[in-house]
């Protein structure tokens, strides 16, 4: 956590200098400054946010600095792949099977000779493409394995030496969602479920801490994609229906004791209910993490909209912008760890649901 505060830390005085600099070399350069296009908070912001066929360092317009990452697309006339290098930063084409070229939003498009989008041919692609979040994806599950693996191979080694190094984080958490939340929520039948539990709240964690480097390897927003969480939303889901015993869907599907006219309401309710949980599972996760990237980049984008404005003015507000980002920063690594244990723990309440015995709340949990 000491390391991530660090890290944080450099990153907004990093951008209090960088934003200094661009204000003193507006006002050194006032023709150059006119004939530039005004800042856009809203384009800078959603660039940052949303996935992209390259990984973006630095830079903006003809400087920018990124890595470009495979681009796999599969249409009726086969397969092509290439790298994302060929679209310049999305200011040319690249002529495969078809002549592609990214459209506003970074998406792969079919256009033809007049550069216009050709609608018939790109609903005929399949995109495979290796973009930023699966890049981050893969690097993120490359990290899991190689940090449990080690510490397993360690366990292995010194079975009966206390643990240090990665070790020494690892284990409080493993036995944290172990006692405080497997075995409070789902009771005598918990170790069934402890490789999810785990490798969810790892996975989930991970990518919150990687987000927030500003730097490669990290920035990419994974978990801020409402379709990654929604993946995991779907596992806790089919995990759920599948392990759900006769008592489980008998309370949703006619509640025991409640009169039958009452159930032509309530049954159609706990039915809903059923899949409003993964739903607010996939909703809370995506949000929270979302709006901790969100927030930081418009506080750095103040500073360059006041300073547009006036120079002084621009001074003064990137002192309460960067303030601001360092607090929201902290926060944000706290929310970081809140979130992968809220989904943990939330994915345990419903498991503990599914597999609950009848008047098993009267029974002793081991």
């Amino acid at each position: 956590m000491i390391t991530a505060t660090k890290t944080n830390l450099k990153y907004t005085l990093t951008a209090l200098f960088l934003a200094v600099f661009a204000i003193f070399t507006a006002s050194a350069n006032p023709e150059e400054s006119e004939k530039s296009e005004k800042f856009d908070a809203g384009k800078m912001i959603i660039e940052h946010i949303t996935d992209g066929h390259e990984w973006h360092i630095l830079g903006e317009d003809k400087g920018i600095v990124a890595i470009p990452l495979p681009v796999i697309i599969y249409s009726d006339k086969g397969l092509d792949v290439f790298s994302s290098g060929k679209f310049e930063h999305g200011t040319a084409s690249y002529v495969g099977k078809y002549n592609y070229k990214l459209n506003e939003t970074g998406e792969v498009v079919v256009v033809n000779d007049a550069q216009q989008i050709d609608e018939a041919a790109t609903k005929k692609l399949w995109d495979f493409s290796i973009t930023k979040n699966v890049a981050s994806l893969l690097l993120s599950a490359f990290l899991l394995l190689y940090v449990f693996l080690t510490v397993a191979a360690t366990y292995k080694r010194n079975p009966n030496v206390a643990p240090k190094g990665m070790q020494s984080f690892v284990e409080p958490i493993i036995l944290f969602i172990r006692d405080d939340v497997a075995k409070n929520s789902i009771g005598p039948k918990y170790l069934k479920f402890m490789p999810y539990l785990l490798t969810v709240f790892f996975f989930i964690l991970f990518n919150n801490l990687l987000g927030m480097i500003p730097v490669f390897p990290g920035g990419a927003n994974l978990t801020g994609n409402i379709a990654v969480t929604m993946v995991l939303a779907v596992i806790t889901f089919i995990i759920v229906t599948v392990n759900g015993n006769k008592h489980y869907w008998g309370h949703i599907l006619a509640m025991p004791g409640v009169p039958k006219w009452v159930l032509i309401i309530l049954t159609p309710i706990e039915i809903f209910g059923v899949f409003l949980r993964p739903s607010v599972l996939m909703i809370r996760l995506f949000a929270n993490m979302l709006a901790g990237h969100i927030i930081p980049l418009a506080l750095f984008a103040l500073i360059f909209i006041f300073a547009a404005m006036n120079i002084g003015l621009g001074m003064g507000v990137s002192v309460l912008s960067v303030a601001f980002a360092v607090f929201m920063g902290l926060l944000e690594l706290l929310v970081a760890f809140i979130q992968a244990y809220v989904f943990t723990l939330l994915s345990a309440i419903y498991f503990g649901a599914a597999v609950e015995e009848a008047h098993s709340h009267d029974e002793s949990i081991v």
